[in-house]
């Protein structure tokens, strides 16, 4: 496991190398976002901008997606995985929002987790982006980055990873880091090839280290 000091380093790279980074995901509110964040469940964020382009002008408001029949409302996300049960989500968190929050998307983590089709993940990010709390949300991006650089372990869940990012991390950095690191694991240190042999972490990456055995051998990783 790395220490605070290479942990700092780690951070400090990703800095440097991803200064600008921030949620991909077109949105112009709250409310807006916690619907794009909820189509994104196994689902590209470019994606979800295709779709939500479109989307985000015949709907408005929680209201605009009642009124109009589920098959619609299907059809509407249908190039998008998991549609279906996608679209249900939205209708019921649309009349949650309605019934319980005066229409308005609720600010805290909490309150986001209880909204329909709204994990830890999509609360995490909806509270850092729209509201400025402090938040790391785990995506396969994060969790892959933490593990292949030994700053969780392999065996750690999702929350487990987040607990253990939350320590370790300086919590006036959390949002931050989270984008950096998915930005990180996105373009750079991605699931299938990821860019060892042009990477600065590499001297503490164990993982990074062994692919690069692997392929100095002739081994495809």
């Amino acid at each position: 496991m790395l220490n605070k000091t290479q942990i700092r380093y780690c951070l400090d790279v990703m800095k440097d190398m991803f200064p600008e980074a921030e949620c991909e995901l077109v949105h112009k509110n709250p409310f807006e976002l916690v619907i794009a964040v909820a189509l994104s469940a196994q689902c590209t964020d470019a994606l979800v901008n295709k779709v939500t382009n479109g989307l985000f002008q015949k709907y408005q408001s929680p209201e605009d997606y009642l009124a109009v029949p589920l098959e619609e409302l299907q059809q509407d996300i249908r190039s998008i995985g998991l549609y279906r049960n996608k679209a249900k989500n939205i209708q019921k968190l649309c009349q949650m929002l309605l019934d319980d929050y005066a229409g308005e998307v609720p600010s805290s983590k909490e309150e986001l987790e209880k909204l329909a089709g709204v994990g830890r993940k999509t609360a995490n990010v909806v509270a850092s982006v729209a509201f400025n709390e402090p938040a790391i949300a785990v995506d396969t991006h994060v969790e892959r980055v933490s593990k292949r650089l030994a700053i969780c372990k392999w065996k750690d869940s999702v929350i487990e990873v987040e607990k253990t990012l939350m320590r370790k991390v300086p919590r006036d950095e959390w949002s931050e880091t989270h984008h950096r690191m998915i930005f990180f694991g996105r373009y750079h240190c991605k699931a299938r090839n990821p860019n060892c042999n042009e990477c600065d972490l590499l001297e503490l990456c164990r993982e990074g280290k062994k692919r690069m055995k692997v392929r100095e051998k002739g081994i495809s990783v």
